[in-house]
């Protein structure tokens, strides 16, 4: 891992620029997945079985059946099992904690606007497949998915290793596919004969995928473009350089494209973090940065600008500036409060925006799963609001939007 020296004296903004730019951009796979998404829109079941054949290779059944996942959880390392009943327990106890009651508002005029939350019908949670099974992510999904009311949950399992499948009967899903890619998301997004449509399809995925996702917008609700991962710990005196080091090699892991930053106003701190990472970090893909600032407000405002996807405060000053952090996925205090606690068992999401989208974006919660609708009741307010409102809609050129609200002035007339 190439980890760079900076050291920031200006442009807060300027200074994350350069730190978003140590990672390459991506390759763009828009052409290929657009392809895929119009081919299995068009052609439904026939064309998603062909890429299922080109690209998942199954051999046997699309759909995992319920005794399968259940014989995998029967089967699974109590040790894994028991760490995974906690993420449900403390991730189910977070989601449940965000949600919204219905809430009704008494207007001057007379009436009443209801604003109300429901549920999707249908949700869909992405599991990447690759070298290695993520079943903290079927956690993280489908269990937020759970608590948001959904009543239909079902789970992308590429490859359909053993412990995703335990980790999906665990957490409760309805359905399971083996099967992902773009003609996956497509399959889902539009359905076929065989995979009806979702509402919503949420989680990680490689660069087709979140592709996929992006192209499907707007026919289907999705969390966000979940890109490659970063860190950036905020150290200042008092924070102890092995656990800094630590921290950002654990988010290395993660390997190409993630970034893992250091920021701190400490020389000495970042020599010893620097000392510790580079004899450590040979082989390793992400990118790194050692930044030294001027002071912790300084580090704060390079902080603000990346936006990370996780940010730790460590140290007595940089903790003392959580209350002022407004752009981050999530934000871990204190030097017990590694990253790699929210990945797996803290009870916060670990599907959170990515590059610097956690300055708009936020982490996946139950009102990724949750639309919220106004229901209206006008009564005996129309008189009132139709003095109030057709005057508008003629100064807009709709005459008939002004006779709708007049003709309800006098009911009885």
């Amino acid at each position: 891992m190439n980890v760079a020296r900076v050291q920031v004296d200006g442009d807060p903004v300027a200074a994350a620029a350069s730190l978003r730019a140590l990672a390459p951009p991506g390759v763009s796979v828009s052409g290929t997945v657009s392809e895929i998404v119009a081919s299995v829109r068009a052609r439904g079941e026939s064309a998603l079985m062909e890429y299922v054949e080109r690209f998942d290779r199954v051999d046997g059944p699309l759909r995992v059946e319920r005794h399968e996942c259940e014989e995998a959880l029967a089967a699974l390392d109590p040790a894994v099992r028991t760490g995974l009943e906690v993420a449900v327990r403390n991730v189910r106890a977070v989601a449940e904690a965000g949600m919204a009651d219905d809430l009704d508002v008494a207007l001057p005029e007379g009436q009443t606007v209801t604003l109300r939350e429901v549920p999707v019908r249908r949700a869909a949670i992405y599991t990447p497949g690759g070298r290695n099974p993520y079943p903290s992510t079927v956690v993280m999904g489908v269990v937020t998915a759970r608590a948001a009311g959904v009543d239909e949950v079902v789970v992308c399992a590429p490859g359909a290793h053993p412990v995703i499948l335990a980790a999906c009967a665990l957490c409760g899903a309805d359905e399971v596919w083996r099967m992902g890619g773009a003609h996956a998301v497509a399959a889902l997004a539009y359905g076929t004969d065989t995979v009806r449509r979702v509402d919503v399809i949420a989680g990680p995925g490689s660069l087709y995928v979140q592709e996929a996702k992006r192209q499907v917008a707007g026919d289907v609700g999705i969390d966000g473009f979940a890109g490659p991962s970063d860190v950036l710990v905020l150290a200042t005196a008092g924070a102890d350089p092995r656990l800094v080091a630590l921290d950002l090699l654990a988010q290395a892991e993660h390997g190409d494209g993630t970034i893992v930053v250091l920021v701190t106003d400490d020389a000495a701190l970042r020599e010893a973090v620097g000392a510790i990472v580079d004899a450590e970090a040979a082989g390793m893909d992400a990118a790194g940065a050692l930044v030294l600032v001027p002071d912790p407000a300084a580090g704060l405002a390079v902080a603000e600008a990346f936006a990370p996807e996780h940010l730790q405060l460590m140290g007595g000053a940089a903790e003392a500036l959580a209350t002022e952090v407004r752009s981050a996925g999530c934000v871990f205090v204190g030097s017990q409060s590694a990253t790699a606690f929210g990945d797996y068992v803290a009870g916060s999401n670990h599907t959170l925006p990515t590059g610097g989208a956690a300055r708009f974006a936020s982490g996946l919660s139950t009102r990724h799963f949750r639309r919220r609708m106004s229901v209206v009741r006008i009564g005996d307010a129309a008189g009132a609001l139709a003095r109030a409102g057709a005057p508008v809609a003629q100064a807009e050129g709709f005459d008939r939007h002004a006779a709708s609200m007049r003709v309800r002035e006098n009911p009885s007339g």
